[in-house]
């Protein structure tokens, strides 16, 4: 069995509400009383002062009664990660937060002291570092990666902020176009779609649906099925992991 606990969010902010109040009695529950202080990773966030979105970040966690220090303050993030009580992660840009991480060195520290049992919470971006990969992001690839690994954390790929919403007199695909697109090159692959206000909770090897919300499962060349139960979803941490992506030397 593995000691992994995950808390993983479609998104950090639903319409009309202050961040994360949607998951706070999820994330209080998830972190509990023996977690005082968490590292967080905020490199998906573009366009905005790092200093001023942690200390926005931080205030959000200070409410909840957990502490909290940024990764890219600390003199050696590597080690700084290997202490960690928990992490938590970032939305953003999931480009941009994995080649941070690749250049940092931060992925290897991460995933093990993941799997070592420190809590793990991430939110959009942050829930696709959790994938074997981040090839289901939404996101614009604005920065070139080495290669699309992720920590591999969980078997199956997460599409974030999943919607089957189409803009009127707008050609491109819809969501569920794009996921097929993806399985159709990605054959082995299950792909989780997370919409706003569902959230994934791992312990173990139990996972568990929360946030009233249903999830699509696609897989290639079956139906798209959809769940809300929470046993249901017990059969994808036994999915195949994703194919192995080769490393791109630099």
């Amino acid at each position: 069995m593995t000691h992994r606990r995950l808390l993983l969010l479609s998104n950090s902010r639903n319409p009309g509400q202050e961040r994360l109040a949607h998951a706070r009695d999820a994330i209080r529950e998830f972190l509990g009383a023996d977690v005082t202080r968490a590292l967080f990773v905020p490199f998906a966030v573009v366009g905005y002062p790092l200093d001023e979105y942690v200390a926005a970040t931080r205030q959000t966690f200070l409410e909840l009664g957990y502490d909290l220090d940024s990764v890219h303050q600390a003199e050696d993030m590597p080690a700084a990660v290997m202490r960690a009580e928990a992490i938590v992660v970032s939305g953003g840009n999931t480009f941009a937060l994995l080649r941070a991480l690749q250049r940092y060195h931060l992925l290897d520290p991460l995933r093990a002291r993941v799997m070592a049992g420190a809590p793990y919470l991430g939110w959009s971006a942050g829930a696709n570092l959790a994938c074997p990969t981040i090839q289901t992001t939404n996101d614009m690839p604005i920065v070139e990666v080495a290669d699309f690994r992720a920590l591999g954390l969980l078997p199956f790929q997460i599409n974030p902020h999943y919607t089957e919403a189409r803009i009127p007199n707008h050609g491109g695909e819809d969501r569920p176009t794009r996921l097929r697109e993806y399985l159709a090159a990605n054959p082995g692959v299950t792909v989780v779609g997370l919409p706003e206000g569902a959230m994934l909770r791992v312990e173990g090897d139990r996972l568990t649906l929360l946030g009233g919300q249903a999830v699509k499962v696609f897989q290639h060349g079956q139906p798209v099925v959809e769940y809300a139960g929470v046993a249901a979803l017990q059969w994808l941490l036994d999915t195949p992991a994703a194919p192995e992506i080769p490393t791109t030397e630099r």
